[in-house]
């Protein structure tokens, strides 16, 4: 299974080259370091909020994964620079990626 198939399931899992070990990111099929073959680690993944902001009354923050990932997610409650988040759900609308955290 590949990535977009796991993360439109609403799971989320990281791409991770079975040769160097690195955090394949965007996801690919295979290493943009090494040109290895990529497989996906499942979770739940802990991840780090590094800002946020506020429109039409959302809040929504780019969080960081592993040290590499960087996302932009919902979040429900009120953020905090610096907060330890999970990926509540996570899938794709209209062609493009989706995630929420708590």
């Amino acid at each position: 299974m590949n990535f977009e198939s796991k993360l439109n399931d609403g799971e989320f899992c990281i791409p991770e080259c079975t040769e160097c070990k690195k955090i394949v990111w965007p996801p690919a099929e295979y290493c943009n370091h090494c040109f290895g073959d990529v497989s996906l680690k499942d979770g739940p993944f802990v991840g780090k909020i590094l800002e946020f902001s506020r429109q039409n009354q959302q809040d929504f923050c780019l969080v960081e994964f592993e040290n590499t990932i960087r996302i932009m997610a919902k979040i429900s409650q009120r953020p905090e620079i610096g907060q330890i988040v999970k990926i509540s759900k996570c899938g794709i609308v209209d062609g493009s990626y989706f995630f929420e955290v708590n």
